[in-house]
Order: structure tokens, then sequence, then C-alpha cells
């Protein structure tokens, strides 16, 4: 321990706490910045998505495909099937093989309206793994 003389005098001793209202100053501006941004991340914005290519994925299991035409067709592997008994084919098949994976390959043109009834039914079935198949770039 050091036991040399402290040039600080008795009436001058360093202060041994921390002035917090500077902290508490750029908390609240942090705070009031975060909240301004916030709604501007949930909303959405138009963007032109790039066009982006990957490798083919390499599975052991044949996949069940439900293929979406633009007219509203629905197919089940190569089977057409009405939207109201999609599900209960499905999972009559997964209840064979539980782990096959399920993909949703749509037309471009074909609504997202329809896409979106077809992945709530999944949902509603506990089928919570689906793909989305896409054409590569050419």
């Amino acid at each position: 321990m050091w036991a040399g003389q402290s040039k600080w005098g008795k009436d001058m001793e360093p202060m041994g706490e921390i002035n917090v209202t500077p902290l508490v100053d750029v908390m609240l501006v942090l705070l009031i910045i975060f909240m301004v941004t916030a709604p501007l991340l949930t909303q959405g914005v138009n963007v032109d998505l790039p066009d982006a290519s990957s490798a083919a994925m390499q599975q052991n299991i044949e996949p069940l495909v439900i293929t979406i035409r633009s007219n509203g067709d629905v197919f089940l592997q190569k089977k057409k099937v009405s939207l109201d008994s999609l599900t209960a084919s499905i999972l009559a098949i997964r209840k064979n093989k539980a782990d096959v994976p399920i993909y949703i390959r749509g037309d471009a043109k074909t609504p997202y309206e329809l896409i979106a009834k077809i992945m709530s039914q999944l949902e509603q079935a506990k089928i919570n793994k689906v793909g989305l198949v896409t054409e590569p770039i050419r």
C-alpha cells in the first residue's frame, strides 16, 4: 500500500460518486430515436428485390409438392385436388412418412391469397415446415 503524501488537501478530496445526469440524458435521446424509428421498420417498403441464384438442394427423401396454377388449380404431386381435401390428403400421406418435406410450387401469376390459404391450412394441420420453390435465374 502507498504510504506517501497525497497532493489533495483535507478540504479537496476527490469526488467518489458518478454524475449520472449526462448518462440519463443520452439514454432518453436514444429511447426517443428508437421510438420514432421502430414503427418505420414494420411498414412495408416497395423495393425491387435482386435476383439470386443458389445451388439445388440435395435430399434423399422425395418431397410432397403442392403445385398451384395461375387459374387456381391445385395439385398434390401430379394429382389434382380440391382446396378443401388438400390437408386431409397430406395428413394421410404423412401418417406413413412423418418426416417428408412439403414444398409449394406456385405459378408466378398465382394470387398471393391462394398461397396464403394453403399455408394457413397446413399450419392448422400442425405442419410448420413448408418450403417455397423458385426457378433459378436464366
